[in-house]
């Protein structure tokens, strides 16, 4: 991740810890600019983004 990024969910302005897809953070119903290519969380928006994609995550390493 390049030098300190923002969390890019509107209203927050914390410093991200990760990054994800941002057409993944848009399914998870986080409310990110509908054309950003990677969306940079912050810890809370994260885990956030975790809890909602867990059924589609678990689903997927079943069927491997």
């Amino acid at each position: 991740m390049r030098d300190q990024e923002t969390c890019v969910v509107e209203g927050c302005g914390k410093i991200a810890e990760r990054s994800v897809s941002g057409e993944s953070a848009r399914e998870a119903k986080l409310q990110v600019d509908e054309n950003i290519r990677r969306a940079y969380l912050c810890k809370e928006h994260y885990k956030q983004y975790k809890k909602s994609t867990k059924k589609d995550r678990l689903m997927e390493s079943l069927g491997r």
